[in-house]
């Protein structure tokens, strides 16, 4: 039986915040920041992460 994807739970919290929200990014930054904390443990170990990380790993770029 497959394992459950450890940042799923943050996603779809994700998805029903952006839903309920009209997909104002902003009212959702709670959630958001709780998908990066997993992320931050299990990116090697969850599919959910794959795209977040890499989003965020562009914005972490230093500004010149």
């Amino acid at each position: 039986m497959p394992r459950k994807d450890p940042c799923q739970k943050q996603a779809c919290e994700i998805q029903k915040c952006l839903q309920a929200n009209k997909y104002v990014e902003s009212r959702c930054e709670d959630v958001m920041r709780e998908m990066l904390r997993c992320c931050s443990v299990h990116a090697e170990n969850s599919v959910c992460c794959s795209g977040f990380v890499q989003d965020l790993k562009s914005t972490d770029a230093p500004s010149v």
